[in-house]
């Protein structure tokens, strides 16, 4: 996976340092709707804690989905995908980090958690491991939800720790769980011929009601979800949103303007979706 860094960094050596700024809009656009043929990355936060990868496995040439990564908190931001239609696919039982994030001179790929070659430290300076949600009670939540994949290599590369985020159990199972459902009937009945982008993120705890898990990994507050569809014009016929806290509630549905708005005052910090043209 390439490591994009918001900024030029000069700082310690468990984190990428001094490489040229790589953008989604570049590195994989393909995961980010086009309106009116324009690249539209949602919003990328400032600030050298935030990483863009473009996501991929070993051994494959081709990136799967795209996630802005949050080193701090170590969760992601958000994952990015263009959703193809689904096909059955196994559940893996392996968890995969991305080595580049605690290490700069390590490869572009995923690795397993537990066959990792990096020490630790730094394996999980900058990102959670497998152990810290043993016990956690919480769930690794998936933002590219495997729900959504339609060959193996798609739904293995979505087993990757920065592609997941504490979920209360009974939230991920059963309302999150419905909506994902939901959005594909969507899908089928108005973008079946036209091509569906979809970006779904978390809004960290903060304040008096900021959760950490072993004291490492922050609870999101929120899980949101928002999807574009475009005719072969790159014209929008079709969108929406879902915002729900991170509880066993229904997600609501919205409009995606309304979801930039309420995302707006939960992140404290203007934040765009799809350019502005969904």
């Amino acid at each position: 996976m390439k490591i994009g860094l918001v900024l030029l960094l000069f700082v310690d050596s468990s984190v990428v340092v001094g490489e040229v700024v790589l953008d989604f809009s570049k590195d994989c656009p393909q995961f980010f709707a086009k309106p009116n043929g324009q690249v539209s990355p949602p919003t990328v936060f400032p600030g050298n804690q935030y990483r863009q990868i473009c996501q991929r496995q070993a051994n494959q040439k081709m990136s799967e989905f795209a996630t802005l990564y949050d080193t701090a908190n170590r969760i992601p931001v958000y994952s990015a995908y263009e959703y193809v239609g689904r096909a059955p696919c196994n559940r893996m039982d392996v968890w995969y980090i991305e080595p580049q994030l605690d290490d700069q001179n390590k490869g572009p790929d995923m690795q397993s958690d537990t066959s990792s070659t990096l020490p630790k430290p730094p394996r999980g300076n900058n990102q959670a491991l497998n152990e810290d949600y043993v016990n956690s009670g919480y769930d690794k939540g998936h933002l590219y939800s495997v729900f959504h994949t339609n060959k193996q290599s798609c739904a293995d590369s979505t087993f990757t720790l920065t592609n997941a985020a504490p979920q209360n159990p009974p939230f991920n199972r059963g309302q999150w769980r419905k909506m994902e459902s939901d959005v594909v009937e969507i899908f089928r009945s108005k973008c079946s011929q036209n091509r569906a982008y979809v970006v779904t993120g978390v809004v960290p705890s903060t304040g008096n009601t900021k959760i950490l898990v072993k004291n490492r990994v922050n609870v999101p507050s929120h899980f949101w979800s928002a999807y574009c569809c475009l005719d072969n014009n790159n014209q929008s016929i079709s969108s929406g949103g879902y915002l729900a806290p991170n509880s066993n509630q229904m997600p609501t549905n919205v409009t995606v303007n309304i979801l930039e708005q309420r995302l707006t005052k939960l992140y404290a910090i203007n934040f765009v979706l799809f350019g502005g043209m969904c």
